[in-house]
């Protein structure tokens, strides 16, 4: 990977691991939706990444030490990608991202739940999620029991589906 940088600024050397238009987008399907296989990400993502794109910015990240691959070995032919801290460590960062996308961009309710759920948390939840990454991506240990904060946010988004369901079923248009 070169080294070479157009300045030593930090919003400028992050923009340049971020400022493509799908790594940040592939870490939010691995943190968010826990998609961790290389099908996963390809069909799970709903802005339709291309696979030969999904398969250079994967090795991208890799080579930026965000993600690891190894063998899977629930199955011989499929890899599977953890995060790394350094990417488990943009839990706040992409908390704060959302926050601002609900505020200043049409944004939908089902979508930006999440989004709201994590502002509203705060960085106590915040640090929970990153423990529960930390627990399913680099083994450590397991967090006090309760719900994941992925289980978490899933949740909240799936009442929002339900409560949008029941009303169209209710106002039919």
């Amino acid at each position: 990977m070169s080294t070479d940088h157009r300045s030593g600024c930090p919003i400028n050397l992050s923009l340049e691991v971020f400022g493509d238009r799908w790594s940040l987008i592939i870490l939010r399907d691995m943190i968010f939706g826990g998609r961790r296989h290389f099908r996963e990400l390809l069909n799970g993502s709903i802005e339709g990444i291309a696979s030969n794109i999904l398969a250079d910015r994967l090795k991208r990240l890799m080579e930026l030490g965000m993600l690891t691959k190894a063998d899977d070995p629930s199955h011989k032919q499929k890899a599977i990608y953890s995060l790394t801290e350094m990417a488990i460590s943009l839990v706040p960062i992409l908390a704060h991202l959302g926050a601002w996308g609900r505020v200043w961009l049409p944004v939908t309710e089902e979508l930006s739940i999440r989004a709201e759920l994590l502002e509203k948390g705060g960085p106590p939840m915040w640090e929970h999620f990153m423990d529960d990454l930390r627990h399913e991506h680099l083994g450590a240990p397991a967090r006090a029991a309760g719900p994941t904060v992925r289980a978490i946010l899933q949740a909240g988004y799936e009442a929002v589906v339900a409560r949008k369901a029941l009303g169209a079923v209710r106002n039919p248009a």
